[in-house]
């Protein structure tokens, strides 16, 4: 494969010419062109024709989230956020991912020894991954009336629900939880995501899905209704106590170069809850939670992973699929209710 070819765009020279170097490095990136605003970067499309752009969300005249909504409208392409590692630009970068960003990155703080260390790799993926619009329009909608049909006849069983994503995840997991009734049963979830974004991130799942969605937190119980998100960057979630499930954080190492791990709260889930637990894999680079997924099968639990067609990126569903972790692999519109289908009261012969 040649060279992924990148114009990167940011209203700061400093920032123009710290990517451009970082990026430079890699022998498998080539840096065609920079831009300082909305205006040039356009004029630069035109003229380099990139495979990848690099861009702020906070620019003058037309800010990031304006530029990348023309951009998913009048020539998709891989786009890949670079945000402030704060409320704000968290808030800014979800959205950014719903309308079509690849994916997202922090600007580095001050002192930071390993600025955009990740960058390089995500923009060689998104060279590769020929952005898919996996959502209709990129838009996503609030819970619909047919959502709500599926609570009035849907009982939850015993079962838990785990589901890893990565790149591409904010539109994979929106899609899925959609379908989730309010009566879902207990979900926990990892999302590779910094820190800053997954309070943002559960936030906006919750206004968006019937069940109630939050940040997972030590000790919290495992119920019905309840959907947990792993917090980005500091501890991996896992779910332990047979008597009483609930989730916790620990401080470890990280997995595959995550913290947290898909992988990590795969392998707990198998442990606790065997065959009654279903495990989803979503659109990811990497191989994080391919392992965990095929322990979760061994226990008995159903497991599901989403088609190379509708992934982002068909790294971790790849890599699962591979290894016989998955048990059926379907596109990303009909996971939701094939997860709902194998954990209702009804499917399991209980009430």
């Amino acid at each position: 494969m040649s060279a992924a070819r990148v114009l990167v765009v940011d209203d700061s020279a400093t920032m123009r010419g710290l990517i451009t170097a970082i990026l430079s490095s890699d022998p498998e990136v080539q840096v065609i062109g920079q831009a300082a605003d909305a205006m040039q970067a356009r004029q630069a499309i035109k003229d380099l024709d990139p495979d990848v752009i690099t861009l702020d969300i906070e620019m003058p005249n037309m800010n990031g989230l304006e530029f990348l909504e023309k951009i998913m409208r009048l020539r998709p392409m891989p786009v890949i956020m670079v945000s402030t590692l704060t409320h704000k630009g968290a808030e800014a970068s979800i959205a950014a991912l719903e309308i079509g960003a690849f994916d997202c990155v922090g600007k580095p703080l001050p002192g930071d020894p390993r600025p955009f260390s990740d960058l390089a790799e995500k923009v060689k993926a998104a060279a590769r991954s020929q952005r898919k619009q996996i959502i209709s329009g990129n838009k996503i909608a609030a819970p619909s009336a047919a959502n709500a049909n599926v609570s009035s006849d849907y009982r939850a069983g015993r079962k838990i629900i785990a589901i890893g994503s990565s790149t591409g995840g904010v539109e994979a997991l929106i899609a899925v939880l959609q379908k989730f009734p309010a009566n879902c049963p207990p979900t926990v979830i990892t999302q590779h995501m910094p820190h800053t974004f997954t309070k943002s991130f559960s936030e906006r799942l919750n206004r968006l899905c019937a069940p109630t969605v939050t940040e997972a937190t030590d000790g919290a119980r495992l119920e019905i209704g309840k959907i947990y998100l792993a917090p980005g960057g500091e501890r991996h979630l896992v779910v332990t106590n047979p008597s009483s499930p609930s989730c916790r954080l620990l401080d470890r190492e990280p997995v595959n170069g995550h913290r947290p791990s898909v992988d990590v709260l795969f392998d707990s889930v198998a442990e606790l809850a065997g065959r009654n637990a279903v495990g989803v894999i979503l659109t990811g680079m990497g191989r994080d939670g391919a392992s965990g997924l095929l322990k979760m099968r061994h226990a008995g639990a159903r497991t599901f992973g989403q088609n190379e067609k509708t992934c982002v990126v068909y790294g971790m569903p790849r890599v699962a699929y591979e290894l016989g972790a998955v048990e059926t692999q379907l596109p990303l519109g009909s996971i939701g209710e094939e997860v709902l289908k194998s954990t209702a009261a009804r499917r399991e012969g209980s009430e």
